[in-house]
C-alpha cells in the first residue's frame, strides 16, 4: 500500500542548453555531466552553489553514433558503445577534462598496447581516447563505482577489463586497461549489467542474474558492499505496474528476496540456473584471476498477460547495485519508462510523470550497522513500513532520468502524440487522492520553480498548447532539512485525530534525515549539526506520538524519547494528555516511558509539582507501580503528604501488601511520624518484610551520580534493626539485586566510614555471607576480606564500631566454613585476653576460620605479620597456620620453645595419622631429652612431657626399637617401667 501526501521533494529547475537533441544522458562523480547527441559528446559541470549551476566544460567527437555511455569516477573515464556504419565499437575517453576546445588535440590508442609510445610531453594536458577492440559487438557497460573496473556485456558472456595505471616515467602514469575475466553464460542476451565491488547483476527482458565474483582482486572483505546487496528491477508494461524484487528474508546469506513467480538462490542457483563458467585472460593469473564465482539469484519474471498489455511490451529496466539488504513493492499508477533509485527516494519516470516515492534504504542499513537498534535504547521505523508517494510532478514525454547528487537530470522529447488528453488526465486525476497535486512544468529554455500550486485543470489546458520539443532538465531536490521541516508542518493536520498517518509521515521524516546522516560525503559540521538537530528533534515528535497513541507499538516511546535527549522534565512538561482531575487516562506508550525512566535516570530530580504529577499518573492508570514509583531517586522532592495520601488509596487485593506497607512506613519516616512507621513494620515478620525489599530495592539503596546511596529508611534501620538490615541487604545480593562491591559501598557510606576503615556491620554482612554460602560469591576473597579485619583488630586492639550480630559460637554451629578450634589451642590463651570480650571474639573467630575445611591457609601467610609471635593470640595463629600445612615438626619446635604445655595435647590431637606417628619418636622424644639435659624454668614441664611421649612410645614400638630410640646417657630406672611395659605388651601378645 501506498501512502499519497503533498510534499515538494522538487526544487527548481534548469534547462541545459545543448547544442543537438540529446540521445543519450549519464552523469556522476562531483560534477560531471554527459549529454551524447549524434557524434558528438558534451560535457557539462553541475555545481548547485556556482552562479551557473550548470555550464559547459567540453566537447568531443565520438566514432559514431552514441548507444550506451557510462561514467566512472576512479579514474575519471568516460566510456562509450557507438555505432558507425553498422560496425559497434568500445571506446573509453580518458583526461577529458583537459580538452579546452573541440579543435584540440586527440591521443588515441589501443588498450593494452605500450603507452610508452603515445606519450609526448603535451600528452599530460591532452585528451586521449582508448580503442578496446571485443571479439563480438558490445551490447551494455558498467563501471565499478568502487575499483573502476569495466564491465562489458556481450552475446552471451560479460568481459571484465581491470583499471591500472601505467607508469611512463617517474612523475606521470597514463591510465589503461586490462582484460581479465571472460564469463561465460549459456543463452543470456544482456540488456543491462551492474558491476559493484565483485558483485554482477545481469538483466534481458525478463530475467536476472546476480554473481558474486571471489578472488583477492575483486572482492574486498572489507567493503561496505559485501553481504549488502540489492536489486532494484522493474517491470514495465504490466497496467501501469513495476516491482522492486526484494521482500522477504530467505536462506541466503547474501539477498533478501520475494518468493515469486521463479526464483533460484544461492546453491540451487548453481545447480539449476544458468550455466556461468570463468575464462581467465589476465596475464598475472594469480592476481586478475577470479578463483570462483558464487551465483546468488536468478530469477525469470511471468508477463502479466491482461487485456491490456501486450507481452512484446513487457521488458525489464532500471538494474542497479546499492549496499542495503531490502527493497519494498511499488505499485505505480502507470506503466514505468525508468527508475533510479538513491539512498533516500526513488525517483520513477513514466510517460509524463517524475514520481518519487520514499525508500527504506537507511532503515535497512540502520539494522545491519548496529543490531542492537531495536531495544530500549535505541528505535529505527521498520522497512515494513508503507511506502509514502511525495509528488507526481507532470513533464511532457519524459524519456529517461538519471541521478546524481542533489539533482535528478530529466531528458524529455514531446511530440503531438505525447501531449496527455485532457479527458485521460482528468480520469487519472479522479482516481488519486485528493491530496495529491500535479504541476505542469513548461519546456521552456529557463529556470522555474516546481513548488507552484496553481489549478490544476490551468495546467493540463496549457500543455495542450505545448508544441512538439526536446529538453534536458536539472531538477533540484530541496535540502533534506527543509523537506524534513515540510513533514513534520504536514504530520500535524494528523495530530489531534489520533490515526497512525501521523505516526507514519514522521516516520518517513526520521527515516529521511537518518539517510542524509549516513552519507559518507557528509562532511560539513554546519550540516551535519543542523541534520543532528533534526534528528533529535524528529525523535521527539515520534516519542509524543507513540506517548500519545494506544497502539502496540507503544513501548517506542520510550527509545525516541532517549535519541532525541529529552530529559524525563521535558517530557513530562511536553504532556497534555493527562487531566489534573483524572478524568483521563494516560496511554501505555507513556506509562512505559515514566516506569522506565524513573528506573534508569537516577541523576535527575523532578520538581514537586511534576513528581506529583507522576503520582497522580500512577495512581490512575498504574496503581500498582506506585510503590515503585515512590522509590525512585527522581522523586526526591516530592510531597510526602501526597505521596501517603495516594498510598492509602491503594487497594492490596492483587498486589504485595508487604511493599505497600514498606512504602507507607519510608514515607511515614520522611513526614516524622514513626506511630505509622513502626505501625506498618510491625505488619509483617522480619522474613515477609526482607522479601519486601527484595520486590523493591530501592526501599533500601539508591544510585546517585554512579553512587550507592543508603536511603532514610536504611540510615533508620542501621540503629532500630541491623539485623532485619543485613538480612535485607544479603537477600538482594542473594537475588542479584545488588553487587558485591555495591552492597561493601552501602555499608560503608550508611555508617559513614572512610574507605579504608571497615564497619563492624560489613563485617557482619560478610559473617552473613558465609553462613548463608551463596553460590555465587568467591570464598577466598570473603575469608580474605573477614581475616585481614580479624588481624587487623587484633593487632591494634581495635574495639568494633557496634556490637557484633554474631558471636563465635553463633557462627560455628550455623556455618559449615567455621570450624571447631583446636584443642590444643585453648593452652596457648593467654589469661588476660579472656577479659577484653572483643578481642576474645575475634581472636576466636579467626581461629574458627582457619581451622574450618573451606580455608587455604597459604593465601594469607604474607598476611600475617601484624600478628607477632611474642603474643599469645599471635602464637595460637602461627601454630594453627602451620598445623593446615602440615608442618608439624616446626609448630613442636614452636611450642616447646614458647608454650610446651601444649605440646602433649598438641601431638596427641596432631599426629594420629598413620604418616605422622613417627614424630613421636623421631622429634618429639629426642627434643624433650635434650631440654630436660639443658635444664631451665620449664625442667618440670619437659620431664612431665617426656614421661607422657615414653609412655606413647612404649605402646607404638617393640621392645627392640624401643630400645634402640632411648637416649645412652639416660639413667636405667627411669626408663625401667616403660621398657617392662614394652617387653609385657609383646608376651601378651
Amino acid at each position: 500500500m501506498v501512502q499519497l501526501y503533498n510534499l515538494h521533494p522538487f526544487g527548481s529547475q534548469q534547462v541545459v542548453r545543448c547544442q543537438q537533441e540529446p540521445e543519450r544522458v549519464c552523469c556522476g562523480g562531483q560534477d560531471a555531466l554527459f549529454v551524447a547527441a549524434g557524434c558528438k559528446v558534451e560535457a557539462f559541470s553541475v555545481e548547485a552553489r556556482a552562479p551557473e549551476p550548470c555550464r559547459p566544460r567540453c566537447c568531443f567527437s565520438t566514432l559514431g553514433r552514441v548507444l550506451r555511455l557510462s561514467y566512472s569516477e576512479p579514474g575519471d573515464y568516460l566510456v562509450t558503445i557507438e555505432e558507425k556504419n553498422k560496425a559497434i565499437f568500445l571506446r573509453a575517453y580518458v583526461n577529458w577534462r583537459s580538452r579546452t576546445s573541440e579543435n584540440s588535440r586527440v591521443c588515441i590508442r589501443m588498450v593494452g598496447h605500450r603507452v610508452e609510445g603515445c606519450f609526448r610531453e603535451a600528452s599530460k594536458d591532452q585528451m586521449s581516447i582508448i580503442e578496446i577492440p571485443l571479439a563480438e559487438p558490445p551490447l551494455c557497460i558498467s563501471c565499478c563505482p568502487v575499483k573502476g573496473d569495466l564491465l562489458v556485456g556481450c552475446l552471451n558472456k560479460l568481459v571484465l577489463f581491470s583499471l591500472k595505471w601505467q607508469a611512463v616515467n617517474e612523475e606521470f602514469s597514463m591510465l589503461d586497461f586490462e582484460r581479465s575475466l571472460i564469463i561465460h553464460m549459456e543463452n543470456i542476451l544482456p540488456a543491462e549489467i551492474s558491476f559493484c565491488a565483485g558483485y554482477v547483476a545481469v538483466t534481458t527482458d525478463l530475467e536476472v542474474l546476480i554473481l558474486r565474483l571471489e578472488s583477492e582482486v575483486t572482492i574486498d572483505p572489507s567493503s561496505p558492499t559485501k553481504n549488502t546487496l540489492a536489486r532494484q528491477a522493474a517491470k514495465a508494461g504490466e497496467k501501469g505496474d513495476a516491482h522492486s524484487v526484494p521482500a522477504t528474508q530467505l536462506e541466503s546469506e547474501d539477498f533478501v528476496i520475494c518468493q515469486k513467480p521463479t526464483e533460484l538462490l544461492g546453491e540451487v542457483c548453481r545447480q539449476s540456473g544458468p550455466s556461468v563458467t570463468l575464462e581467465s585472460t589476465g596475464l598475472n593469473d594469480e592476481k586478475a584471476s577470479a578463483s570462483c564465482v558464487q551465483p546468488i539469484l536468478y530469477r525469470c519474471f511471468t508477463p502479466d498477460v491482461s487485456s491490456y498489455v501486450f507481452p512484446d511490451d513487457t521488458k525489464l529496466h532500471s538494474l542497479q547495485l546499492l549496499p542495503i539488504f531490502q527493497m519494498a513493492v511499488y505499485q505505480y499508477p502507470e506503466k514505468s519508462r525508468q527508475a533510479v533509485l538513491t539512498p533516500q527516494f526513488l525517483h520513477v519516470i513514466t510517460s509524463n510523470n517524475l514520481q518519487c516515492f520514499t525508500v527504506r534504504c537507511s532503515a535497512a542499513a540502520a539494522r545491519d550497522a548496529d543490531p542492537y537498534v531495536d531495544t530500549t535504547l535505541k528505535a529505527c521505523p521498520p522497512v515494513s513500513l508503507d511506502i509514502c508517494a511525495l509528488r507526481m510532478q507532470l513533464f511532457i514525454g519524459l524519456k529517461a532520468i538519471c541521478h546524481f547528487k542533489n539533482h535528478i537530470i530529466l531528458l524529455t522529447k514531446a511530440g503531438s502524440e505525447d501531449t496527455p488528453d485532457r479527458r485521460k488526465s482528468s480520469k487519472r486525476l479522479l482516481s488519486m487522492p485528493v491530496e495529491t497535486t500535479l504541476c505542469l512544468c513548461p519546456q521552456a529554455p529557463s529556470t522555474h520553480s516546481l513548488n507552484s500550486r496553481k489549478d490544476v485543470s490551468a495546467q493540463l489546458k496549457a500543455s495542450t498548447a505545448v508544441e512538439a520539443g526536446w529538453n534536458l532538465y536539472i531538477v533540484d531536490t530541496i535540502s533534506t532539512v527543509q523537506l524534513y521541516k515540510e513533514m513534520v508542518d504536514y504530520s500535524k493536520t494528523y495530530k489531534n485525530v489520533r490515526t497512525q498517518s501521523c505516526i507514519h509521515l514522521l516516520s518517513e521524516a526520521h527515516l529521511l534525515v537518518r539517510a542524509a546522516l549516513m552519507d559518507p560525503c557528509l562532511t560539513e559540521p554546519g550540516e551535519k549539526e543542523e541534520l543532528l538537530e533534526a534528528f533529535r528533534e524528529s525523535c521527539g515528535h515520534l516519542g509524543d506520538c507513540y506517548s500519545r497513541l494506544d497502539t502496540q507499538y507503544s513501548h517506542l516511546a520510550l527509545p525516541y524519547y532517549k535519541m532525541s535527549g529529552l530529559s524525563m522534565t521535558d517530557v513530562l512538561t511536553r504532556i497534555d494528555s493527562v487531566l489534573e482531575d483524572g478524568s483521563q487516562n494516560p496511554e501505555r506508550g507513556l506509562l512505559f516511558y515514566i516506569n522506565h525512566s524513573l528506573y534508569e535516570n537516577v541523576d535527575e530530580e523532578l520538581s514537586e509539582e511534576l513528581a506529583t504529577k507522576v503520582i497522580q499518573i500512577f495512581s490512575i492508570a498504574e496503581p500498582k507501580q506506585l510503590p515503585h514509583a515512590l522509590c525512585s531517586p527522581c522523586m526526591k522532592n516530592m510531597d510526602p503528604l501526597i505521596a501517603m495520601k495516594h498510598l492509602k488509596k491503594l487497594n492490596p487485593a492483587g498486589m504485595s501488601s508487604v511493599l505497600v506497607a514498606l512504602s507507607k512506613a519510608a514515607v511515614a519516616l520522611k513526614i516524622g511520624d514513626l506511630n505509622t512507621y513502626k505501625k506498618e513494620m510491625k505488619c509483617h515478620t522480619e522474613m515477609k518484610l526482607v522479601c519486601g525489599f527484595i520486590l523493591e530495592p530501592r526501599l533500601l539503596v539508591q544510585q546517585k551520580k554512579g553512587q550507592v546511596v543508603p536511603t532514610e529508611l536504611a540510615a533508620h534501620l542501621k540503629e532500630t534493626q541491623p539485623e532485619l538490615l543485613v538480612a535485607s541487604i544479603l537477600g538482594l545480593q542473594k537475588n542479584n539485586k545488588i553487587e558485591v562491591e555495591e552492597a561493601d559501598a552501602f555499608f560503608k557510606v550508611l555508617c559513614g566510614k572512610d574507605e579504608d576503615v571497615i564497619p563492624q556491620l560489613l563485617v557482619d554482612f560478610w559473617e552473613a555471607q558465609l553462613v548463608a554460602s551463596l553460590p555465587e560469591i568467591v570464598l577466598q576473597n570473603l575469608f580474605f576480606k573477614l581475616l585481614s579485619q580479624y588481624i587487623w583488630r587484633l593487632s591494634q586492639r581495635q574495639s568494633p564500631d557496634t556490637k557484633p550480630l554474631r558471636n563465635p559460637e553463633d557462627l560455628i554451629n550455623s556455618c559449615s566454613h567455621y570450624g571447631l578450634i583446636y584443642p590444643w589451642v585453648t593452652f596457648l590463651t593467654s589469661p588476660d585476653s579472656l577479659h577484653d570480650q572483643n578481642y576474645a571474639e575475634d581472636l576466636s573467630k579467626l581461629q574458627s576460620l582457619i581451622c574450618g575445611p573451606s580455608f587455604d591457609v597459604a593465601s594469607i601467610l604474607p598476611f600475617l605479620e601484624p600478628l607477632s609471635e611474642d603474643t599469645s593470640a599471635g602464637l595460637s595463629i602461627h601454630l594453627l597456620c602451620l598445623t593446615r600445612l602440615k608442618e608439624h615438626e616446626r609448630a613442636i619446635d614452636s611450642l616447646l620453645d614458647r608454650c610446651p604445655e601444649a605440646v602433649i595435647p598438641y601431638a596427641h590431637h596432631e599426629l594420629k595419622e598413620e604418616g605422622h606417628r613417627a614424630l613421636w619418636w623421631k622429634k618429639l622424644l629426642p627434643d624433650l631429652c635434650q631440654r630436660l639435659r639443658e635444664g631451665g624454668e620449664k625442667y618440670d614441664v619437659h620431664l612431665s612431657s617426656l614421661k607422657e611421649t615414653l609412655a606413647v612410645v612404649a605402646a607404638e614400638l617393640e621392645l627392640r626399637d624401643f630400645l634402640n630410640i632411648l637416649p645412652e646417657d639416660g639413667t636405667a630406672a627411669f626408663f625401667l617401667p616403660y621398657l617392662l611395659y614394652s617387653s609385657r605388651k609383646k608376651s601378651i601378645t
